[in-house]
């Protein structure tokens, strides 16, 4: 036996509960790995809340850790008990102890990297990878506006974008954030509790306004974010913090300058193992080389068992940068 999150219904946080449950053997191509840290994620809530509804209950919850390899299928060949590895588009069950996962999503961790940092920057380094190397590959010189810039994705974004000697404007909900994204490498940040946020951008680029937009907050950004924009500029919505981005009428992209909108995800960027080996060099590189440094603060380290409260603090938006659950 051993311990997992788990819920069966849609929710709140109290919907998680701390159960035992019987880890099958990984199939013939599955490694069944010994989690030292687990990632939370802002999807996570999703799903819990049925946004993102599961087929089955009870369900586990999560996708992403790091540990140790235990077991491994008759057809795996890439790995061996006792491997480093990392993980992040796994079946939903990471929030436990042991998790078989498909051989196709896991990767070998360097030594240099330890599991808490892999676990805290994993799918978060990856969504970052895709976003400013794929979806809209971001230039040096380039001015562009990221939402939520001191979140576990945005921190990784600002110090990415000092990597690529671009500026990133970065949104933040108060003054101690704006300073974190800054210190991450932000070029400048706008407190949206506060300024307006297309009047902001478009100061700070004396009326140019920004090439692409990556929005994560979804519903409450939608009109500032096309606001911010060039004409023929690109939004990137990757997420739905504050609620998904319904009713869109399409005629509004036409008025507000001919722009376009993208609504990406990892799993459309990473879909076999060397798309997931192209990313994760390039992220562990940056991470080695101490560009992108991903520190968790001591109070946001949770026991596995107290997953309820980890969700009521990432939901009420008092943490910085990634979280994670220790099992």
């Amino acid at each position: 036996m051993a311990k997992r999150i788990q819920f069966s219904q849609h929710g709140g946080p109290e919907v998680l509960q701390w159960a035992d449950f019987d880890p099958a053997d990984p199939a013939e191509h599955e490694v069944q790995v010994e989690n030292r840290a687990i990632g939370i994620n802002y999807i996570d809530t999703y799903v819990r809340s049925g946004l993102y509804p599961v087929s089955a209950f009870p369900s586990g919850l999560g996708t992403e850790a790091a540990g140790v390899v235990s077991k491994v299928g008759a057809a795996v060949t890439r790995f061996q008990p006792g491997d480093r590895v990392v993980y992040c588009q796994a079946a939903l069950g990471a929030y436990s102890e042991l998790h078989n996962v498909a051989e196709e999503r896991l990767a070998l961790l360097p030594e240099s990297i330890s599991f808490e940092t892999a676990a805290a920057s994993f799918l978060k380094g990856l969504t970052v990878q895709y976003l400013l190397r794929q979806t809209w590959k971001v230039k040096a010189d380039e001015t562009f506006l990221f939402h939520a810039a001191a979140g576990g994705v945005g921190l990784i974004a600002c110090q990415w974008a000092k990597a690529l000697g671009a500026h990133l404007i970065g949104t933040v909900g108060s003054a101690e954030k704006a300073q974190i994204a800054k210190a991450a490498g932000a070029w400048a940040t706008i407190n949206y509790r506060e300024e307006d946020i297309a009047q902001r951008v478009s100061e700070l680029t004396q009326g140019k306004k920004v090439a692409v937009v990556y929005d994560s907050v979804g519903k409450d950004t939608w009109e500032p974010s096309l606001d911010s924009l060039q004409r023929h500029g690109l939004l990137v919505s990757f997420g739905n913090a504050s609620g998904p981005v319904t009713g869109v009428d399409l005629g509004i992209l036409n008025k507000k300058g001919s722009l376009f909108v993208t609504r990406p995800s990892l799993f459309g960027y990473i879909t076999n193992r060397e798309e997931l080996e192209q990313a994760s060099s390039e992220l562990f590189s940056l991470i080695a080389s101490r560009a992108i440094q991903v520190n968790v603060p001591e109070q946001q380290k949770f026991p596995l068992r107290d997953a309820m409260r980890a969700h009521q603090i990432l939901e009420s938006r008092a943490t910085q940068g990634s979280s994670l659950l220790l099992p």
